[in-house]
């Protein structure tokens, strides 16, 4: 398997001053839908943060007002100094987007995608090509660099999507669900890449419902449900501020498990379905002791903070 490696001449950014991404009271309505309700959010400069939660929870939403694709109802966004979408074009010059949907130019090669990206974020046609080769170099696409991008694989793809955000260099990247629909393999390797520039000091936001990906990646989380966030921190954090080191799955049939369901209710224990088990979230009580079998003991996770601050599952 081959991974990206943090490259030299990626650009470091400082975690001192103001933060890369501030959104205050930022809402979203779509008819009757309240897509992102109030929401707050800091991004220091120079992290990786992972924008966790299912599908509808108001990620991409988020991530389309940022980008000024949509004008938020209420509430202010600010992207590395700039007011949005007033000051929209400023602020896109300096961020790179990656977008979830596949929107290369298929009839174009690789390098003329990236090309033709640098020529629209106005890099100098004498540092043009080394910009190209640059973002080629990142998303291991050297070697197919004069293909179609309607011929590359469902993951070169993906990697061309990310190169091109990054063919200006820019401060501050979004990757929207950048694994999505990928097999495991792939995706480690999109992992890889993604690791290198965080490695390298870009400032990251990255949504996602990948409860791995998240703790892989993010230096920061925030778990977001029903449009507001419920939770931030760094992914060990949170599990230990919120589940604690461990849990102890309970199996058996469906009548077993409703009743391990019901004790633990009646104990003020904190648990949750995980598919042919329940998970309970910490020690269980002493007087347990074979009441429903042996407990299968696990590392606490994510996933549990998710379920047990909101209810949802994340994926």
């Amino acid at each position: 398997m081959r991974t990206a490696r943090p490259s030299p001449t990626l650009p470091r950014v400082t975690t001192v001053g103001p933060p890369a991404l501030r959104l205050r009271g930022v809402t979203k309505r779509f008819g009757d839908l309240l897509a992102v309700d109030h929401l707050d959010l800091d991004v220091p400069r120079g992290i990786c943060l992972g924008l966790l939660g299912p599908n509808g929870a108001g990620k991409s939403t988020t991530m389309r007002m940022v980008t000024a694709q949509v004008r938020q109802d209420a509430g202010t966004i600010e992207v590395l100094g700039h007011p949005v979408p007033h000051e929209a074009k400023q602020a896109r010059a300096r961020m790179g987007v990656v977008p979830q949907q596949d929107n290369l130019d298929g009839e174009l090669t690789v390098r003329q995608n990236l090309e033709v990206f640098g020529r629209l974020y106005r890099i100098p046609q004498r540092e043009l090509a080394d910009a190209v080769e640059r973002a080629l170099a990142l998303a291991q696409l050297v070697e197919r660099q004069h293909t179609t991008a309607e011929q590359l694989s469902g993951g070169m793809k993906r990697r061309l999507l990310i190169a091109r955000g990054l063919v200006h260099r820019p401060e501050l990247v979004l990757l929207d669900e950048p694994t999505v629909g990928l097999d495991p393999q792939v995706r480690s390797d999109m992992w890889g890449m993604i690791d290198a520039l965080r490695s390298g000091g870009v400032t990251i936001v990255m949504s996602t419902h990948y409860i791995e990906e998240a703790h892989r990646l993010a230096d920061e989380v925030a778990m977001m449900s029903h449009g507001r966030i419920v939770a931030t921190g760094a992914p060990q954090g949170l599990v230990a501020t919120h589940a604690g080191p461990v849990a102890h799955e309970f199996y058996g049939p469906p009548a077993r498990l409703a009743e391990v369901e019901a004790a633990a209710d009646a104990a003020g224990v904190a648990h949750r379905r995980t598919g042919p088990s329940v998970s309970l979230i910490g020690h269980p009580p002493p007087e347990w002791d074979g009441r429903f079998g042996d407990p299968v003991r696990r590392e606490a996770t994510l996933e549990d903070v998710f379920v047990l601050l909101t209810g949802e599952a994340v994926e």
